[in-house]
């Protein structure tokens, strides 16, 4: 079974791990009667096996739809609320006084010089100081008014550039309730990229933060010719005077102060109507330059109004942690979903999250640790990062306490996969792995990139909670699928959400039909109030990727191919774009080959390339430093990190290992990577090889590798 496959191996003595297993028997029956007397899970379980979505009739190829909404999809979170803004309006009357936005006083800032001569900057933070749903709404309305002083008309564009913070929400309710259209860009996109969006949104201002505006605005501003107004959100920068003419720097707190002193008179600002475009989010997307991607007041509320309905009890006894960027339609989607239900938001940064985030001094309390949220989302290359921690810090335990880990791991993985509940292992032995977030998460939110079976078990187990892992595009508003708190299998990204219906188009090229058996499989087609309106200035790409059937119904074909479970439970199975045939016929899906290799310790990340010039696979490896460098020890080579990168004996070694992992999960043998290049560099959004989700950019990664690529295809290298 996929749960023994999963299982860790422990050293322990035969006849004691009978001995073992009979006390554990024993345990199992004893509390088995009380635990179903009076635990809610015999409910759990129940709803687990129930169908959670079925087509809307018996003919191949038609729409799937979420149990609860068969007859009609939900578009409308709160009777009336059909902007943006009014939702918001509704939230600030219902949870006036309570708490919404949190941010962390920065104590101290200092400079650490590690071994290498490197400076770090380190600091030291207090407490969270929380503005209520009341401060945020007067914040944002002053704003939205200054801004209309500076000049803003309502339906022209606006730039927010800027780390995710409470002034970013803040700038974005007064968008919303003045009816400026948002322009969202990811605060590492490069300068070329950043130009682009500035210019093909002709925006005249731009809010943003002094740090960005002093690494990365300063170098572009004079590409941008229509630019004047540049809106500072945490002070005046101390040089500005760089600056080409004509562009003037504000502080928000100057622009709040300047609406606040507006007379407006009996004017009525425009508000805006459910049709009207909230955001234009620029995708860093995998492939070339990126696009805007129109998303309306009613798409993005349909979208929330889906995945607020997959997260049960949700309330004013939540606390959110943001920290993921909020130029990104999860992060975004999540944080309306819990301004809109009087959750609190506390604000975060991947270098503050945790106690051992590089930003935080040794000895001082990160984020997770001083907010304790009880709900978090995260893209699979953080969860992927917390479990090969935690996996190391199992290593260098001791054998007795390495085995007691091993296994109670492995007992609550087959009461997990029986639908029960471990209260003792909980409470007892991975109690401090929970702490690393907290201690009080309850559910965990996952989108951007499929995670891996292995992972999603892993945080089931050690942090005590359900993973919801959730399927959806910036062109679906976010919105698609999200698996229910109860569904405890894995690799399944879940039952569309109430606001949606998915259909499964064939794809014949890849060999998928919805005609299939045992599961229809095809491309998925998304349909619903959700998707989105098309791509800024690109009618071409807009016609490719969006179609309107007969009844007048917006589908957006992903370009994913997936499979419907008995269920009604989707899975992403491959990618049109990851297919790639091989001389002799093969068909390799990249991603496939890249999910079964990336989850090894000595891999920190894969990017698995083939030609249809050539019959067989090539790889690109970020490998493990602390791994690879024992497997250097074990194997006699000695050499720096960047020789022992670049060493043909190290790479014919770790093909060795990523080959055994192939066969172990099943790959052909044309799918086996047959040479490699081991990179000493890390891929980060900032080398521009990565998307801000960490998706692999596999155009920029193959121009980088291109040397390499000839080398491993014994082409001749200049």
């Amino acid at each position: 079974s996929q749960a023994a496959k999963m299982k860790l191996k422990h050293n322990i003595n035969p006849v004691l791990l009978q001995l073992i297993n009979f006390i554990i028997l024993v345990y199992s029956l004893v509390t088995y009667i009380p635990w179903y007397i009076f635990s809610g899970s015999r409910q759990a379980i129940a709803k687990a096996k129930q169908v959670k979505a079925k087509p809307v009739n018996n003919r191949p190829g038609v729409a799937y739809r979420s149990v609860n909404s068969l007859h009609c999809l939900a578009s409308v979170l709160y009777p009336g609320c059909d902007t943006l803004d009014k939702v918001f309006k509704y939230a600030k009357t219902k949870f006036k006084d309570k708490k919404l936005l949190g941010t962390r006083e920065i104590l101290k800032e200092e400079d650490e010089i590690q071994p290498s001569g490197k400076v770090f900057k380190k600091v030291i933070l207090g407490k969270y100081t929380w503005l209520s749903y009341e401060d945020v709404y007067i914040k944002a309305v002053n704003f939205g008014k200054g801004l209309a002083v500076l000049g803003q008309q309502p339906k022209t564009n606006i730039a927010i550039f800027c780390e995710t913070r409470a002034e970013w929400m803040i700038a974005a309710q007064a968008c919303f309730m003045c009816n400026y259209q948002l322009v969202t860009l990811y605060a590492t996109l490069g300068g070329p990229a950043i130009v682009h969006g500035l210019n093909e949104t002709e925006v005249t201002t731009i809010i943003t933060s002094k740090e960005l505006m002093q690494t990365k605005l300063k170098e572009i501003v004079s590409q941008v010719p229509l630019l004047r107004h540049i809106i500072t959100v945490d002070g005046k920068p101390t040089t500005w005077a760089e600056f080409p003419k004509g562009v003037i720097v504000h502080t928000m707190a100057s622009v709040q102060a300047m609406g606040a002193k507006a007379d407006t008179g009996n004017k009525q600002p425009a508000r805006p109507v459910p049709s009207d475009i909230a955001v234009i989010m620029y995708t860093s997307g995998s492939t070339g330059v990126p696009k805007g991607v129109m998303i309306s007041h009613c798409n993005i509320i349909a979208g929330i109004t889906g995945m607020a309905e997959r997260i049960p009890n949700l309330g004013e006894k939540d606390i959110y942690i943001g920290y993921l960027p909020l130029a990104h339609v999860l992060e975004l989607s999540a944080e309306l979903v819990c301004l809109s239900h009087g959750c609190r938001i506390g604000y975060s940064s991947p270098q503050t999250l945790a106690d051992q985030s590089s930003k935080i001094k040794k000895g001082s309390k990160g984020d997770v640790t001083t907010l304790k949220p009880t709900l978090m989302a995260a893209v699979p290359e953080i969860m992927d990062r917390i479990y090969k921690n935690v996996m190391n810090k199992v290593n260098e335990m001791t054998s007795f306490q390495r085995n007691l880990f091993i296994l109670a791991y492995n007992y609550k993985m087959e009461q997990i996969s029986k639908g029960y509940t471990t209260p003792l292992c909980d409470s007892l032995i991975f109690r401090k792995v929970r702490m690393l977030l907290g201690g009080k998460i309850r559910i965990l939110l996952c989108g951007g990139a499929p995670l891996s079976a292995a992972t999603q078990r892993f945080m089931n187990i050690c942090f005590c909670c359900p993973v919801g892992q959730g399927y959806g595009l910036t062109e679906s508003a976010g919105a698609g699928t999200i698996t229910e708190v109860w569904d405890y299998t894995t690799g399944r990204v879940g039952a569309p959400l109430i606001c949606c219906e998915i259909k499964l188009q064939n794809w014949e090229e890849g060999g998928y039909y919805n005609t299939d058996k045992p599961y229809p499989r095809g491309e998925i087609l998304i349909g619903g109030q959700n998707v989105t309106v098309g791509y800024y200035k690109n009618e071409l790409r807009t016609k490719k990727d969006f179609t309107v059937d007969e009844n007048g119904q917006r589908w957006l074909h992903t370009g994913d191919i997936g499979e419907f479970h008995h269920d009604g439970c989707l899975k992403i199975i491959d990618r049109k774009k990851d297919l790639v045939k091989l001389q002799a016929g093969e068909y390799v899906s990249l991603g496939k080959v890249e999910a079964a290799l990336k989850n090894l310790a000595l891999v920190d990340n894969i990017c698995v390339y083939a030609s249809s010039f050539h019959s067989y696979v090539v790889g690109f490896v970020v490998p493990n430093q602390k791994e690879l460098a024992e497997l250097a020890r074990k194997k006699g080579f000695k050499g720096t990190w960047e020789e022992i990168c670049n060493s043909s004996e190290m790479e014919k070694e770790v093909l060795k290992v990523l080959a055994e992992a192939a066969m172990a999960a099943n790959l052909e043998k044309f799918e086996i990577p047959v040479k490699i290049r081991l990179s000493p560099d890390p891929w980060t959004p900032e080398t521009g090889l990565v998307t801000d989700a960490f998706k692999l950019k596999r155009k920029e990664l193959t121009a980088y590798y291109q040397m390499d690529i000839d080398r491993m295809y014994g082409k001749s290298v200049k």
